[in-house]
């Protein structure tokens, strides 16, 4: 995790940032139009204290939103690793060069999604999310020709994990997706 990305760290920022835009703002105003009685700043005021409220409420809806939709990211990475090291153990079930090679193909696997969280460039994304793709379908064409030459309740066992691992993935990768946006476009 970087400094940057510290919730402690933003507040800091933004407190401090805010800080200073008020102060410039009031020392602007002093210089622009003084005030010639007290009495001038009353509707100041109530504009002044309705924009703050309305500031307050979106940063408030804003960190629940981050906070609530990193809390789901975090949740279905773990149900993501809990997967596949389930169906790393039920490649147990099935014969043994097949347990090898869906054992293999969960390694590289496993490495892909780690290289997933650790990427920040979107082509480099975009290269991952191929091979997932690609290491999913071998994957599953492993367990699905076993499944086919031997449907034992056994061998639905090991189809069950496999199938978690693809899911897994599915709805983690939708939680990515799901994030308050770094740059609103302004």
């Amino acid at each position: 995790m970087h400094r940057f990305d510290s919730p402690f760290f933003v507040f800091a920022v933004v407190l401090i940032v805010q800080w200073l835009a008020a102060y410039a703002g009031d020392a602007f105003r002093r210089k622009v139009h003084p005030l010639k009685k007290e009495g001038d700043r009353q509707d100041f005021d109530i504009v002044r204290t309705a924009s703050l409220t309305l500031l307050g409420l979106i940063i408030g809806f804003s960190f629940a939103m981050a906070v609530n939709r990193y809390d789901q990211r975090k949740n279905l990475e773990e149900a993501e690793a809990n997967a596949i090291g389930t169906g790393y153990l039920r490649a147990d079930l099935l014969p043994p060069d097949d347990a090898s090679r869906v054992r293999d193909l969960l390694r590289k696997y496993c490495d892909e999604r780690i290289s997933y969280y650790l990427a920040r460039d979107e082509l480099r994304v975009g290269q991952i999310d191929a091979e997932t793709a690609k290491l999913q379908a071998e994957l599953w064409s492993v367990v699905a020709r076993v499944a086919g030459t031997q449907p034992t309740p056994i061998v639905g066992l090991a189809v069950s994990g496999m199938n978690d691992v693809v899911n897994a993935q599915g709805y983690t990768q939708a939680a990515w997706w799901n994030r308050i946006p770094l740059l609103l476009g302004f």
